[in-house]
């Protein structure tokens, strides 16, 4: 949620976001309209209030015809108060509702424009040459299956399109991702949590997740529950309604959950594999910091993300995402895409998102900071941040396909080694008979 007090200082500034996000400019100055109503009515439902405390004293004072001619008025103010209460409420309800459709406000230099629109800072790694190696190179889902690492037909059986097995090695390598992610972000300094899956309403709302992402949420109806697409909603949902004192900041988790995403939308899109399906498992990294550092906790986010690519020795981009492509309650984004030999390009593995106060306010979040001088302490909202470490059926799908030999062997990097008992290649097998 946008800061109400920075709209009525600088509404352009809104607007030039909204703009830039291809949204509904409109609403800036219909939130205007509606907040000076709120105030208005506020404004008049105090005075009227203090008329009428004026009145109760006299009232027992008064005598014969000024005493009933009190009593009338009183009764007119009271009706007075009830109905600048009510305008004061009606409004106050229209002003969140048009603050809640609001996005937050882009950072100034985000470039402008849609999904094809963003900028590449940089190119890590170059792409094998399986030409020049002598062999065509399979896809994901190919290998997987002469591994007997993935079974997508069992999938879409027991649960339908879009859902897949790991089995034999796909799991193990699952394990092992996840292991090593949350190693490195322990050593980065972050605690590592395992969230629920599960979460109410007013945690979904609060990340941003019901606004323009909601045809892509599944929602359990008897429940009233949520099924997360990313376990930053429970992390970030973790300090709702809570006061964090400011020395205790940063604050570092590091979230491991299932995710479940409809993919609305996406019909015809990356149907072969595992690359964009219904359920997969995440390790998620969220902060909760001073707004005046979220900018540099961001490049960290990134950096800690570029960290594990790297280790994972893969080819990859960092792109810095265009405005129309934001998630509503991002003011920057950045991605790290890996490179698909199969597909011939660049395809998202990670990204990292400074949601600066956006967040904080809709799940009242605030830190407190207290004067050495004065010793007076106040509170104010914090940002969030996050960054996916490791989307496990996507990196599995970018590991494959780039260290794939020309038996269908794939080689295990070095990183996580450790954690398959030392393996350094994944072989063929039979698939599993059933």
């Amino acid at each position: 949620m946008i800061d109400l007090r920075q709209l009525r200082e600088d509404p352009d500034r809104v607007r030039v976001s909204q703009r830039a996000r291809g949204e509904d400019v409109g609403l800036v100055d219909a939130l205007l309209s509606a907040d000076e109503r709120r105030r208005s009515a506020g404004s008049r439902f105090d005075e009227l209030r203090n008329e009428q405390k004026q009145l109760g004293k006299r009232i027992p004072k008064a005598q014969g015809e000024e005493k009933q001619a009190l009593l009338k008025q009183a009764g007119e103010l009271s009706a007075a108060v009830k109905a600048a209460d009510a305008e004061q409420h009606e409004a106050a309800e229209e002003a969140q509702r048009l603050a809640l459709a609001i996005g937050n406000i882009v950072e100034p230099d985000v470039p402008v424009g849609g999904e094809e629109d963003f900028a590449v800072l940089e190119t890590i790694g170059t792409p094998r040459d399986f030409a020049a190696e002598g062999f065509e190179p399979r896809d994901h889902l190919e290998l997987g299956q002469l591994l007997g690492a993935i079974d997508t037909e069992r999938g879409a059986k027991v649960s339908g399109a879009r859902f897949a097995y790991l089995t034999g090695p796909g799991a193990m390598l699952e394990f092992a991702l996840v292991q090593a992610a949350m190693n490195q972000a322990q050593q980065a300094g972050f605690v590592p949590v395992l969230p629920p899956a599960l979460v109410k309403p007013q945690a979904m709302a609060g990340t941003g997740f019901l606004g323009q992402a909601a045809d892509d949420v599944y929602y359990l109806d008897k429940d009233e529950l949520y099924l997360v697409g990313t376990s930053e909603v429970p992390l970030a949902a973790y300090h709702m309604d809570e006061i964090l004192e400011g020395a205790s900041l940063p604050r570092r988790y590091a979230g491991f959950s299932p995710c479940f995403r409809r993919e609305a939308g996406s019909y015809g899109k990356d149907t072969r594999g595992i690359f964009r399906v219904h359920q997969f498992d995440k390790v998620e990294m969220f902060t909760f910091i001073a707004p005046e550092q979220a900018q540099a906790e961001h490049r960290r986010l990134l950096e800690w993300e570029k960290q594990w690519l790297t280790s994972l020795e893969l080819p990859f981009r960092v792109i810095d995402v265009a405005t129309g492509d934001l998630g509503s309650s991002a003011a920057r984004k950045y991605d790290c895409e890996a490179w698909l030999p199969t597909q011939g390009k660049y395809r998202e593995l990670t990204s990292t998102s400074n949601c600066t106060e956006f967040q904080s306010r809709r799940l009242s979040i605030r830190m407190r900071e207290t004067d050495e001088r004065t010793g007076k302490s106040a509170t104010r909202p914090l940002a969030t941040l996050n960054g996916t470490l490791c989307a496990v059926s996507r990196t599995i799908v970018a590991l494959l396909e780039n260290h794939q030999q020309a038996d269908g062997s794939v080689r295990v990097p070095d990183v996580l080694r450790p954690y398959l008992g030392g393996r350094e290649v994944l072989e063929p097998t039979a698939a599993p008979k059933g």
